[in-house]
């Protein structure tokens, strides 16, 4: 018998490698999102294009389908969540209560949601060498922002979904994942693809902004490993949310001569502008992902950021090449 699964958000840099993996491990898998995938074309074997905001949309989505990927959100990095906290609120709200309620009524068997890290409390956050944040460190709660709210929100309606209707819920909170195939420009770009596109784009001997004095930290998580951690979670029998993450802590200055180094630019600056910069410190602790699931990311920074940083590159130059044709002589 086939095995079929929705990924929710599969026109979007995570959604869309998880619909490859999935396929990999044998499953017929849908994709549903606003929008096909921007920088390649999906593999899903079905798609729906919509607005996963109107329930009606979820519904044809979820239907047909023993297992759901929640990943959709209007999301992106500091530069879009520190802008419109209730517009971001709203539409993810929405997106989560129709999707539950649709793979609820679907009768689907299983049900996953993408949380983040930013649902842990700000106070737990103000310093650069953090402590690893636990699961059970989400409360009492005090999310940064809207965006952390929203799913911590979400967090809470699955598990009450769970205990009301006894749909079977695992939930991941994932830790600033990175890769290839994701939103490099435009604002919505997290830190590592912004500064893989700043190197990429600047000239020789240049400077690269970095927001805030460069000494907030964070842990990186690349996608291949993001996505295994969320099958492996899928495939187990926790019901309780569990960190996805890398535990290694770097500086927003250390990241950006890693991703220097993958360049082979040693003749650029690094230039310290004000600019939105999230909590000062985050990191995950991976004590409970290794207790549940024998596993724990495993992609050295270096070389996911060695790949990540050739994709981007090439966009650029592609982009580049692109302006230059259309500009007349």
């Amino acid at each position: 018998m086939t095995r079929r699964a929705l990924v929710t958000g599969a026109g979007g840099f995570i959604g869309g490698h998880l619909v490859t993996y999935l396929q990999d491990q044998g499953w017929w898998v849908r994709g549903a999102d606003l929008r096909l995938p921007e920088f390649r074309a999906t593999t899903a074997d079905d798609f729906v294009v919509g607005d996963l905001r109107d329930p009606e949309v979820c519904r044809r989505a979820c239907d047909g389908v023993s297992e759901v990927y929640a990943l959709a959100a209007d999301m992106g990095g500091m530069g879009f969540i520190s802008k419109d906290p209730a517009t971001i609120l709203r539409n993810n709200a929405l997106i989560n209560l129709h999707t539950v309620e649709a793979a609820r009524l679907a009768g689907a068997q299983r049900y996953f949601l993408a949380s983040s890290a930013c649902i842990y409390p700000e106070y737990a956050q103000t310093t650069p060498d953090v402590r690893p944040l636990r699961e059970d460190d989400a409360f009492p709660a005090g999310p940064q922002d809207s965006y952390g709210w929203e799913k911590l929100m979400a967090e809470r309606l699955c598990v009450y979904y769970a205990e009301q209707y006894g749909l079977d819920v695992r939930i991941a909170r994932y830790h600033n994942v990175y890769g290839p195939y994701g939103t490099w420009d435009g604002g919505r770009e997290k830190a590592p693809a912004a500064l893989c596109r700043k190197v990429a784009e600047a000239p020789p001997g240049g400077e690269v902004e970095i927001w805030g004095d460069g000494r907030q930290t964070r842990s990186f998580c690349y996608v291949d490993d993001c996505v295994e951690g969320t099958y492996r979670l899928m495939r187990s029998d926790h019901a309780e949310p569990v960190n996805i993450g890398s535990d290694r802590l770097v500086t927003i200055d250390e990241l950006a001569a890693l991703v220097m180094t993958a360049a082979g630019r040693d003749d650029l600056r690094l230039r310290h502008v004000a600019g939105p910069q999230g909590v000062r410190g985050r990191n995950s602790d991976n004590t409970l992902v290794r207790q549940v699931l024998g596993w724990a990311p495993r992609i050295p920074l270096e070389e996911g950021l060695a790949v990540t940083y050739r994709w981007i590159a090439g966009e650029v130059a592609a982009a580049r090449g692109a302006a230059a044709h259309a500009t007349p002589a």
